[in-house]
C-alpha cells in the first residue's frame, strides 16, 4: 500500500490540531492520524516532583528514534504499535495501541520539521502560522479545561518554556514547510490539502516537498 504522510506543524495553540482533525474527517477510512504528543519520553523512572520540572516544549522531551521508526513501519504498510501517554503522570501505558496504517496519515505536533532524517518522510508538509497572543488564550483554555491546570500555571510555563522554545525550536519550522497556514485561511487551507490528496491518489508517495513554501492568507 503507498502512504501519503502530510505533517502539519505549528507553535501551541496555533490551530495545527484543528486543521489536522478537520482533514482526517473529511477524507474518512482513507486517512488516519497520528499525534506526536504521543510520543514524549516515558518519565516513569523519575519521581513525580522531578517529572514536572522536565521542559516538554523542547524537542528532547520527544523519543524521536521511536517516533521515526513508526513512521517507517507506517510507510512500508505495516501496523505500528504507538505509545498512549499520560499527561497528567508524565507516564505511557504499560501497553500500546495497534494502528493499522492508512493510505493518508495525517500527523500534527511541534517540531515535526525539525529533523532532517524525518523531515523527508513526509509528503506534505504544513506550517500554520498564528499571533501569540491567540494561541497563549487558546493553551489557558485547554490546560484549564482538560489537564486540571491553574491559570497561573499556564502562564508561568507560557514565559518559561513555551514562548522561548517557541523561538528557538517551533517558529524556525516555517521556512522548511510546503504551505504556511493562518487561522483566518485555515478553511481554505484544508480544501487545498483535499485537493492535493486527491491529485496524489494515483502517484508514488515523494519526500523533498518540503522547501519553496506557498503562503496561504
Amino acid at each position: 500500500m503507498a502512504v501519503h504522510l502530510i505533517a502539519i506543524t505549528g507553535g501551541s495553540g496555533s490551530g495545527k490540531t484543528w486543521l489536522a482533525n478537520k482533514l482526517k474527517q473529511r477524507l474518512g477510512r482513507r486517512a488516519g492520524k497520528l499525534s506526536l504528543d504521543d510520543f514524549y519520553r516515558d518519565l516513569s523512572a523519575l519521581p513525580p516532583r522531578t517529572r514536572s520540572q522536565v521542559n516538554f516544549d523542547h524537542p528532547d522531551a520527544i523519543d524521536w528514534d521511536l517516533f521515526r521508526d513508526c513512521l517507517k513501519d507506517i510507510l512500508r504498510g505495516k501496523p505500528a504499535s504507538i505509545p498512549r501517554y499520560d499527561f497528567a503522570t508524565h507516564t505511557r501505558h504499560p501497553r500500546p495501541r495497534r494502528w493499522q496504517p492508512r493510505p493518508i496519515v495525517v500527523i500534527d505536533g511541534l517540531w515535526l520539521l525539525s529533523r532532517p532524517d524525518i523531515r523527508r518522510l513526509y509528503s506534505k508538509t504544513v506550517f500554520v502560522e498564528c499571533a501569540e497572543e491567540l494561541r497563549l488564550s487558546r493553551r489557558l483554555a485547554r490546560d484549564q479545561a482538560e489537564r486540571g491546570r491553574s491559570r497561573a500555571s499556564v502562564l508561568r510555563q507560557w514565559r518559561t518554556h513555551v514562548k522561548p522554545m517557541h523561538e528557538a525550536h517551533v517558529g524556525p519550522q516555517v521556512k522548511l514547510a510546503k504551505l504556511i497556514v493562518t487561522p483566518e485561511s485555515a478553511n481554505q487551507a484544508l480544501v487545498k490539502l483535499l485537493q492535493w490528496v486527491e491529485e496524489s491518489g494515483s502517484k508514488t508517495p515523494r519526500a523533498g516537498m518540503q522547501r519553496g513554501a506557498g503562503m496561504i492568507k
